[in-house]
């Protein structure tokens, strides 16, 4: 017997080191990318040894000619084509991102092979259509068109684009070093399909859903349920640990209690008794409302109609506390608010090895002149997951702070430059209709609002194959405007990241920084103007708002979006030999008399005062009255309408 006890180890052992040499040996693969997007357990997982980096149509001269004449749309020509990419590998490309897709055709090439083992259309990449780029997986909105389809690659990958002019491309790739990884393979195993359909349909069909994350590390969690009322000035605990585990959802229900222009209430979190909180932001910015109102809604994080919740794992290593805190606020009435709390968690602990804690990183700033809004500049070791970015600008117009770049530098080396900041978050296009114009949700990423009249608007995406790990130091940042920074704009952002520690210290959300900021001047382009027709009145949308009346008809102009209050109206106008004549009401009332737009020559007429209109719910309109100009012509041209708040 006691021979047998001393074998039985030494058979363990030679078993042990056999299936950790077979393991060692097992190549890395598609379906392990694939996890990647499905499993938000894997999320606090750090990758050591991994690089990010991505190629991009960014100006390399600092200028904004990110892809407009596909100067930098390419590295190199051979037989014609265009080389976009040519990676060395092992690795695996992660995210391919265009606003102007094609039916040119790509083509890639794996581990030096003379032919493309991939030869598809590039429009199809987006499409959908064609598996294994499936809808979910791939697709297109906000004026973007994505794949997440992960392709991996052994020993290089170069993409060719085989057409004579390459625009806009974003193609997000990582280095893995040491890994034996299976190139990319039409071969794919019933696993392999099943897996993609998975993450398809999660994608496209997924909803706030505790019960679709609760898997590995997030399985088998116990549910903390109690309601709370809190008032003005108090704290309250949501949720308290004294042991080693993780929160791997959590779910507050409060009705409208968190929205409106007061961002008062805030989320607290502490791990393992940290001096410093690891999560502490208004609870709207947290869950990504946008100026008062719920907007965010994706798979990880967001807000429905009844529940804001997360499922982005937090894991301690022997504490938990997570509270919220009600600022007091001067001279508002403030009510107390009740809350719905539900909290998922479990005992699995933090593996000190191989992940990192959740911390995040709130800041609201109007940065100065020539320098970066920071998501996040620390030093440590860690990985970037997600952005939450409300951006706001300061001069009335269009959003052309919208035109900056995404930078970021991992461990001192630059790894990646964006094409615009819509852009970063797979969008594009912005104030053009049905593309970068409204609050839209998607999985991973998607629009915060917009808002030409406002003058601003906003994105969120979190990074789950993706990811961005740093093992000295990450410098990640967003321009505003499209050269040096210029715009005057006021960016609020939360940066998400897992690491040993908090990197760099807290803002205080003071009380002039939760008050979403309201601009007092007001432009409606045409764009994206809402027109209603009267009797046979016809209009067309190029260069401005062209209304035809061959006898007397009417077009009203919604003016939505702005707060109530009594406001100059001002617009600009063409005077032309076609011009006919206008005149302007709210309602019933009339605001400005006749006046005549035709001239022998064409000129700009700007910013002409009109009259005082007051925004109500109710009144949050003027109509234009066109009638022909018998010496001229039957057409007014409407360039810009101008809103001054005077009250």
């Amino acid at each position: 017997m006691k021979r047998t006890f001393r074998f039985l180890p030494l058979v363990m052992l030679i078993s042990w080191v056999g299936m950790a040499q077979v393991q060692a040996q097992r190549p890395y693969e598609l379906i392990d990318e694939l996890e990647n997007l499905q499993r938000a357990d894997q999320l606090p997982t750090y990758r050591s040894g991994e690089y990010i980096g991505q190629i991009s149509s960014y100006d390399r001269t600092g200028g904004n000619d990110d892809g407009f004449d596909g100067t930098h749309s390419f590295i190199r020509k051979e037989n014609g084509h265009l080389v976009i990419a040519d990676f060395q590998g092992p690795g695996v490309v992660n995210r391919i991102w265009t606003p102007t897709p094609t039916d040119d055709t790509l083509a890639f090439y794996f581990d030096g092979e003379p032919q493309a083992r991939l030869r598809i259309r590039f429009s199809d990449l987006f499409s959908g259509e064609v598996f294994p780029f499936v809808k979910g997986l791939s697709g297109n909105e906000i004026g973007g068109y994505y794949t997440y389809l992960p392709i991996p690659y052994e020993k290089s990958l170069k993409i060719v684009f085989e057409g004579e002019k390459m625009l806009f491309h974003q193609i997000q790739y990582r280095e893995l070093p040491g890994k034996k990884v299976r190139s990319w393979s039409r071969d794919y195993s019933q696993q392999e399909r099943k897996k993609i359909e998975q993450v398809a349909n999660l994608w496209q069909e997924g909803t706030a859903d505790m019960e679709q994350f609760s898997v590995g590390k997030s399985a088998a969690p116990e549910l903390s349920e109690k309601t709370i009322v809190i008032a003005p000035g108090e704290e309250k605990l949501l949720f308290e640990d004294a042991n080693g585990g993780r929160i791997v959802g959590l779910e507050l229900e409060a009705g409208t209690g968190f929205e409106g222009i007061y961002k008062d209430v805030l989320l607290q979190g502490i791990w393992d008794k940290e001096e410093q909180p690891a999560i502490y932001a208004p609870v709207a910015d947290f869950f990504g409302y946008a100026y008062g109102k719920k907007e965010m809604r994706g798979l990880l994080m967001g807000s429905t109609a009844q529940m804001n919740y997360s499922y982005i794992p937090m894991p301690y290593d022997s504490s938990a506390e997570l509270k919220l805190i009600y600022k007091e606020r001067a001279g508002v009435d403030q009510s107390p608010i009740s809350v719905r709390v539900r909290v998922y968690h479990n005992q699995q602990a933090r593996d000190h090895n191989t992940e990192g804690k959740l911390y995040t990183h709130w800041k609201r700033e109007q940065p100065k002149k020539g320098s970066y809004h920071e998501f996040l500049v620390m030093k440590g070791r860690g990985h970037y997951v997600g952005t939450i970015h409300l951006a706001q600008g300061l001069r009335a117009g269009m959003t052309l702070f919208f035109e900056g770049d995404d930078v970021t530098k991992i461990d001192g080396e630059q790894r990646l430059h964006g094409t615009g900041s819509e852009d970063y978050y797979n969008g594009g296009w912005y104030a053009l209709l049905d593309r970068w114009d409204r609050g839209i949700s998607l999985p991973v990423h998607g629009s915060l609002d917009y808002s030409l009249p406002m003058g601003r608007t906003g994105g969120y995406r979190f990074f789950m194959s993706d990811k961005m790990p740093f093992e000295k130091d990450i410098y990640h940042v967003m321009e505003h405007g499209p050269e040096g920074n210029e715009f005057p704009v006021d960016y609020t952002s939360i940066a998400f990241y897992y690491g040993e520690e908090l990197g760099v210290e807290p803002t205080e959300p003071t009380e002039d920084l939760r008050e979403v900021y309201l601009p007092k001047e007001h432009q409606y382009f045409p764009q994206l103007m809402e027109v209603t027709l009267g009797g046979g009145a016809k209009v067309h949308h190029e260069r401005g708002l062209r209304i035809q009346s061959d006898n007397h008809h009417t077009v009203r102009v919604m003016l939505s979006d702005v707060p109530e209050g009594t406001y100059k109206l001002s617009i600009n106008y063409f005077e032309k030999p076609e011009g006919a004549d206008f005149a302007i009401w709210q309602r019933q009332k009339e605001i400005a008399d006749w006046r005549g737009t035709g001239a022998n020559a064409e000129q700009l007429k700007e910013k002409v005062e009109m009259g005082e209109i007051v925004i109500t719910p109710q009144t949050n309109s003027i109509t234009f009255h066109v009638r022909k100009n018998q010496e001229f012509g039957e057409e007014f041209e409407l360039e810009r309408i101008f809103l001054d708040r005077i009250d």
